[in-house]
């Protein structure tokens, strides 16, 4: 198929790149164009703006960091796209970006499905990506192949453009939670004169275990954080699940903390890092 990437971050380059592996033809474009540039040399054509990106495209994927850039990047470009393109919104952009964008849609004519992308740098670029994807079964089906490129699996949220996003907050509140919880429980073990990894040591295989916690965690111990999902990347996330959450009525006192907790590791210059610094606020 021939897919246009809007927006190559570190997810963004990554789908391209397992995109690219699956055979379909793939052109891209970034805001900042030497981000995008290295994918020239793995069969990408590199695009001087997000209209002539979309101009041939049957997929249009969306991979951009907030709901400013999907938005401009709609008003942009939107007609320069075939008519029959679909268009996957897969950037976290919260309930109230995504009504907004499900607006610019309608009014563009353009055809809209969701595909929220619950994974990493690596399993984005292995193609192991689980999607949360929600839309109508027609326009789910044309992007099937481009969704079976990039996944390990696909969860169908739902048909409803939005529903892709309440389960993206749901599972990001879990990571967000996840990791602040293994770096604590390592700052705690130190503080009291253990080494840190008998705390991952005491809960392997037992029914509290966590992959995830032995990722981060190793991580934590060793002060080494390359980013594959950057801190403050999940630290807007984290904002957009607390207005969710308090727009919903769902009590927000441990978001609110975890929001401290990650603001603090940001404000120590980790922002860049990868989201296991949160260790430091500790």
């Amino acid at each position: 198929m021939r897919v246009s990437v809007l927006g190559t971050g570190a997810m963004g380059a990554g789908v391209a790149q397992s995109l690219l592996r699956a055979g379909h033809d793939v052109t891209v474009w970034n805001r900042t164009e030497e981000r995008a540039r290295p994918l020239a040399e793995s069969g990408a054509v590199v695009a001087a703006d997000a209209a002539d990106a979309v101009s041939q495209a049957q997929v249009v994927l969306l991979t951009l960091f907030d709901t400013d850039a999907v938005v401009d990047v709609l008003e942009h470009a939107a007609g320069d796209a075939p008519q029959d393109a679909v268009w996957v919104q897969a950037s976290t952009i919260g309930v109230a970006g995504t009504e907004t964008v499900v607006q610019l849609a309608q009014k563009y004519g353009i055809t809209l499905v969701e595909a929220m992308m619950l994974g990493t740098k690596a399993p984005a670029e292995q193609g192991k990506l689980t999607m949360l994807v929600a839309g109508a079964d027609d326009a789910v089906s044309v992007v099937e192949p481009v969704l079976d490129a990039v996944s390990a699996k696909v969860v169908r949220a739902g048909d409803q453009v939005g529903q892709g996003t309440a389960l993206k907050l749901a599972a990001n509140a879990w990571i967000a939670s996840i990791t602040a919880a293994t770096g604590q429980s390592l700052a705690i073990a130190r503080a009291l004169g253990l080494d840190p990894q008998l705390f991952l040591d005491a809960i392997d295989g037992s029914a509290s275990d966590s992959a995830y916690a032995h990722t981060k965690g190793a991580a934590m111990i060793s002060g080494e954080f390359p980013a594959q999902f950057a801190l403050d990347g999940l630290r807007k996330d984290i904002g957009l699940i607390t207005d969710a959450a308090r727009d919903s009525d769902v009590d927000t006192t441990l978001l609110d903390a975890l929001g401290r907790v990650y603001a603090d590791a940001s404000a120590a210059g980790h922002g860049g890092d990868d989201i296991a610094a949160v260790g430091t606020a500790f």
